[in-house]
This record gives structure tokens, C-alpha cells and sequence, in this order.
């Protein structure tokens, strides 16, 4: 009798310890799989974004008219300290040589024109008589007129040739005047100022005039004396310590305004965003005021 209690009670040992191992054995299971659900989870594309790393280094490419050299070197700095994360990386030359190099493929985020033109020819959405080609470069709703400048008729300091207005271009006083080439925008502005003055045809006959590729080489004629005088932008002028004897009105010449647009196939489009709002403040706008540029109206 006691031999079969002592079998029996062995019996329901066995029985119990088997089910206590297959359960702690399916809960393992259990656990495991769980924890492979996580891991293979997949996060949703919108929630992904939130995973990735803020303040990502961005460089941004920009064109900009060579009259801009000066302040957007400067606002370069300020900019390090308020996005230290962005490398802006400037191409300065005459709006025209820009926008040729954009439409041939260059690295380009945001362009800076020192006329409209350029940027016209540039925007499909310009009038096709300016934008012959039908071009369809600038990002939707990004374009805004930045700022405005001034036409002025330089001399070197000390004023040598006695040179005091641009009327005064159409004496014996003028030996050379330096002009911008007719394929960029100070150029532009020389030639139908001088037009409406009726002195270009003049002054060419005469071969008093030599000419510079961008608006930066017709300041350093004029800064070294080998031009009597040069047509050039207030800003320019100050940049360079050159006396500026008279100022163009619109009457002599359209209003000098400066468009600055992001370019559609920018990789950076947030950040180039970013900076164009930036240049907008009235921090930036100082610095471009201390030297001749205001807001544009």
C-alpha cells in the first residue's frame, strides 16, 4: 500500500514538473518574439524624420553680383554664429557671367542679380521677350526684390581731371571713362544713362571710353587713376574710397534693384530658405545701408 502512494505521489512530481518547464518554456518563447516585433518594427516615414540628427552640416552655394562682395563677406561672419551649422560659399562676379554659368549647370543654391534682367532670363515666368529661351530655373515663390542701389559717376581721390557731373563728360576735361561691358548690368545702366544724355556715340568716336568685365574692374581703373572717371554703384564707390561726383535720377536711368531668387534644383532648399529670409533683417540691412544699399521698395 504505501509502495503504490509513494509511485503515485512520483507520478504527479513528474506531472507538475513538466508542466511548470513547458510553461516557462512557452513564456520564453513569448518574450522572444515580442521582443523581434520591435526590432523589426518598421518607423513610419513622417515619424523617421524626427529620428534623424538636427543642425545637419549644410553648404550652400551663392551667386551673387560682384557689387555684393563686400557686405556678404561680412554677413558671412555674422551668419557663422547664428547657423554655425551652414558653409556658405560665395561666387562674386557681373550678373550676367552668373546667370550664363547657372544655365550651363553650376553648383547654385541662391542667385543675386544687380538687375532684373538677368534673374528675368532665368524665370519662366518673365516676359518671353526677356526669357527668349523659355529657362525654368528659380524654385516657385521664392523670388523677392532684396535691395536697391545707385548709379554715380566716380573719381579718384584728389579728383585730378576736375570732373564734377556727368555732364561735365562731354568736355575737354574727360581723357578716359571707365564703363562696364554692355553684357553686364552697371554696363547696362552706363549705356542708357549716357544714351539719354546724348554723349555715347561721342565718347566712342572719340575712343575716351575703356571697359571692364564686371563692376569690380571698372572701380580698380578708376581707383588706380588710369580712367579719369567711372560710372559705377554708390556701394562701389564707398568700398573703394572714391569721390563720387554726381548721382544718376531715374530719368537718366531705370532704378537699380537687386533680385535675389533660390534656384528650383537646390539639394537645400531649407536652409538656402533659411539665409535669403536672413539677409531680409534689419541686422543684415545695416550692414548693407553703411555702405549706399537700402531696402528695396
Amino acid at each position: 500500500m504505501r509502495k503504490k502512494f509513494a509511485e503515485m505521489m512520483l507520478t504527479v512530481a513528474v506531472a507538475i514538473s513538466l508542466l511548470v518547464g513547458c510553461g516557462a518554456k512557452e513564456d520564453s518563447v513569448q518574450t522572444t518574439s515580442e521582443e523581434d516585433a520591435k526590432a523589426n518594427e518598421v518607423v513610419p516615414e513622417e515619424d523617421a524624420e524626427h529620428l534623424t540628427t538636427d543642425n545637419e552640416a549644410v553648404t550652400l552655394h551663392i551667386f551673387a553680383a560682384a557689387s555684393m562682395t563686400e557686405t556678404l563677406e561680412e554677413i558671412q561672419k555674422m551668419y557663422a554664429d547664428v547657423a554655425p551649422e551652414v558653409t556658405l560659399v560665395f561666387n562674386f562676379d557681373s550678373s550676367g557671367t552668373l546667370k550664363t554659368q547657372i544655365q550651363e549647370g553650376a553648383d547654385c543654391d541662391i542667385f543675386i542679380s544687380a538687375a532684373q534682367k538677368q534673374m528675368n532670363q532665368l524665370d519662366i515666368s518673365a516676359d518671353p521677350e526677356i526669357n527668349e529661351e523659355g529657362l525654368d530655373f528659380l524654385l516657385e515663390g521664392s523670388r523677392v526684390n532684396l535691395l536697391e542701389n545707385k548709379v554715380v559717376l566716380a573719381v579718384a581721390e584728389g579728383n585730378p581731371s576736375g570732373i564734377m557731373s556727368f555732364e561735365d563728360l562731354g568736355s575737354d576735361k574727360l581723357q578716359l571713362l571707365a564703363l562696364g561691358n554692355e553684357d553686364v548690368p552697371v554696363g547696362q545702366y552706363s549705356t542708357e544713362l549716357l544714351t539719354n544724355l546724348e554723349l555715347l556715340d561721342k565718347l566712342e568716336t572719340d575712343g575716351k571710353i575703356t571697359y571692364g568685365s564686371n563692376v569690380k574692374e571698372v572701380t580698380t581703373q578708376v581707383a588706380e587713376a588710369s580712367a579719369d572717371a567711372g560710372i559705377i554703384y554708390a556701394t562701389d564707390a564707398f568700398s573703394a574710397g572714391l569721390m563720387v561726383v554726381d548721382e544718376a535720377t531715374e530719368e537718366l536711368c531705370k532704378k537699380v534693384v537687386y533680385p535675389a531668387a533660390i534656384l528650383k534644383n537646390t539639394q537645400n532648399q531649407e536652409a538656402a530658405a533659411a539665409f535669403l529670409e536672413y539677409l531680409q533683417t534689419p541686422e543684415c540691412m545695416e550692414v548693407f545701408a553703411r555702405v549706399g544699399f537700402s531696402k528695396a521698395k
